[in-house]
């Protein structure tokens, strides 16, 4: 007995309940590690800031809300559209003989922009208006009655909670190029560096082309060059906007061309057969885009009658197209330089809604395919059409085959895409939500909320983090339980060999 009471004053290793309190204590230690850190870095909940822009095109205006996160100094939060708003009525380019009508057609609009944006931000959301080809057109004609639509505008805007940061007109490659930054920022493929997508937009007075091609270094035709430094990587945007170059332009010059005699009848093969509408020729030539071809002598009305046929139709679509004079290696048309396409392309805006319509959005199909579809589609007579769309107002349903086969022309007798590169657009309306166009890529480049360089971003991000710690906690744990039992059993070992 005295001897085994010897080794016990001897023995060195702690008592059970000494190590149990240790493996506690360690642990204790660790979950509490872990809880800090994951409460330290979970992330809290989100509030945004908010900016307004106005579109204001040649058909309409429509109002776009976005949002982005509202932390201090912020330059990698996305931006996303969370609300929009189409102005009831025409594009405010419309009122130049009443312009404080364009004021007045705001209102609903921006009443529910109040609604959406939180009191407490509307002071600091900044409000933008950009309006584009249908203003441009009118400050050609009528540079004072542009003022005054402005004005009105102006006044309707001042008298929002929001912090109005003024209204202009965009130049056409202001247009095409804050399209191409929208799609592309919508699409991630500006912080992440990838390919960028060329983009092509159809309004009702101009249509624009911008895209990034190897073959474009701006050398040829300047005037078609941007260029942007976005996330540390350097683009050189080749984009073209053509004026009178819009849907609704192209059917004044293409019914210009037909009435150019003074022709009390105007045949078309771009209606249905069986449309006949008697239109008045002031109205027809009230456009800076054909006033010159109206005939000195021309009566007052004219029969418009339609005999629904795709390929005439293309014809009378070309002749608005000049293709015999290029002073540059290549060009699109009108002795515009463009380069080689390269790339996909989102094609929205008219492009998407017409095409829509028409249920030719799949560019799988081949494009003969889609040309024999619309064929079919003009050669349908205007009775049945409109039997078919009972909803659709009267007005946009008899100029589909027009604007599908305006479309059609367009993208491959003036842009040169071929049978084999037409798979490469795409037809969009939205990306991830938020409206393809040019408003969100003009809030990006006047908010600064895309930077020049890639800004800087954590060693891990915060599930990662997470991860890793949960990881070595777990291993610190089993580090521990090893320990003490191997202390257990050393301490039963030599018990045993005591006794």
């Amino acid at each position: 007995m005295s001897a085994q009471r010897e080794m016990k004053e001897k023995n060195p290793w702690p008592t059970p309940v000494t190590i149990i309190i240790i493996i506690v204590i360690g642990v204790i230690a660790i979950v509490a590690l872990v809880t800090v850190a994951v409460l330290q870095n979970k992330p809290v909940p989100q509030k945004y800031k908010y900016g307004i822009v106005l579109d204001a095109g040649s058909s309409h205006t429509a109002l776009y809300i976005y949002q982005w996160p509202a932390e201090k100094d912020n330059n990698t939060g996305r931006v996303e559209q969370t609300h929009s708003c189409k102005v009831k009525g025409k594009g405010i380019s419309s009122y130049a003989s009443e312009p404080w009508k364009a004021g007045e057609s705001l209102k609903e609009c921006m009443g529910e922009a109040e609604n959406t944006v939180p009191k407490e931000r509307a002071h600091e959301t900044p409000l933008y208006l950009g309006a584009t080809a249908g203003m441009r057109l009118l400050d050609i004609v009528n540079s004072s009655a542009s003022k005054n639509v402005f004005q009105a505008v102006e006044k309707a805007l001042r008298n929002s909670p929001f912090s109005y940061q003024g209204a202009r007109i965009l130049s056409g490659q202001e247009e095409g190029a804050f399209g191409w930054v929208t799609v592309n920022y919508l699409d991630d493929r500006l912080k992440q560096g990838l390919k960028t997508t060329g983009a092509l937009d159809l309004g009702g007075a101009s249509t624009q082309i911008s895209f990034i091609s190897d073959d474009f270094d701006g050398s040829q035709s300047p005037i078609n060059s941007v260029n942007f430094r976005l996330y540390g990587n350097d683009y050189n945007l080749y984009t073209h906007s053509f004026l009178c170059y819009g849907k609704d332009q192209v059917l004044k010059m293409v019914l210009a061309n037909q009435t150019q005699s003074g022709a009390t009848t105007a045949l078309d093969p771009c209606f249905h057969s069986g449309y006949n509408e008697t239109k008045n020729y002031s109205i027809l030539y009230d456009s800076p885009c054909v006033s010159g071809r109206k005939p000195q002598e021309a009566p007052e009305k004219f029969d418009h009658i339609g005999k629904g046929n795709f390929q005439d139709c293309q014809k009378v679509v070309k002749s608005v197209f000049n293709f015999t004079f290029c002073k540059y290696s290549q060009c699109s048309f009108n002795g515009v330089f463009q380069p080689l396409l390269q790339g996909p392309f989102g094609a929205f805006s008219a492009y998407y809604f017409v095409m829509n319509f028409l249920n030719l959005t799949d560019t799988a199909m081949p494009l003969e395919t889609v040309k024999e579809k619309l064929s079919q589609y003009c050669a349908t007579s205007w009775d049945k059409i409109k039997r078919q769309h009972p909803t659709v107002n009267v007005k946009y349903l008899a100029e589909y085959c027009f604007s599908g086969t305006y479309i059609l022309t367009l993208l491959t007798e003036g842009y040169n895409f071929t049978a084999e590169t037409y798979s490469n657009i795409k037809f969009i309306k939205k990306i991830k939500g938020s409206d393809a166009g040019w408003t969100l890529g003009y809030m990006l480049n006047l908010t600064n909320m895309i930077p020049a360089e890639a800004p800087d971003s954590p060693p891990l991000p915060h599930a990662g983090y997470v991860s890793i710690v949960t990881l070595m906690t777990i291993l610190l744990i089993g580090l521990l339980l090893f320990v003490a039992l191997r202390i257990f059993w050393a301490r039963c070992s030599k018990k045993t060999q005591i006794v």
